[in-house]
């Protein structure tokens, strides 16, 4: 028992040297180059992104303005026919 309890205290101590699971403390020029690196990829790959055309842009924000107009217009029309529907059931059986 006490051998285990050696080695989990050998284990948190290992691991509270390192400040990220397993990366070794750097200094902050160690970061800045991580961050540098970073920055450099992600600039690399919005380059290869295949941007949409404007014509492309404009047909599909039609059809989300569109499609957000028919569910709009549907809910509201479902919502109506309940609410009386539930209204009627209320007065008739007096509860309101």
């Amino acid at each position: 028992m006490k051998t285990l309890v050696k080695e989990n205290m050998a284990t948190t101590a290992e691991h509270s040297e390192d400040s990220f699971s397993g990366r070794t403390r750097e200094s902050v020029t160690g970061w800045w180059g991580r961050s540098r690196r970073f920055l450099s990829e992600v600039r690399n790959e919005m380059g290869r992104v295949t941007w949409p055309s404007k014509k492309e842009v404009y047909a599909t924000t039609l059809v989300v303005i569109l499609t957000s107009i028919f569910f709009g217009i549907y809910l509201y029309g479902v919502d109506l026919i309940l609410s009386r529907i539930i209204g009627a059931i209320f007065r008739n059986f007096g509860a309101a």
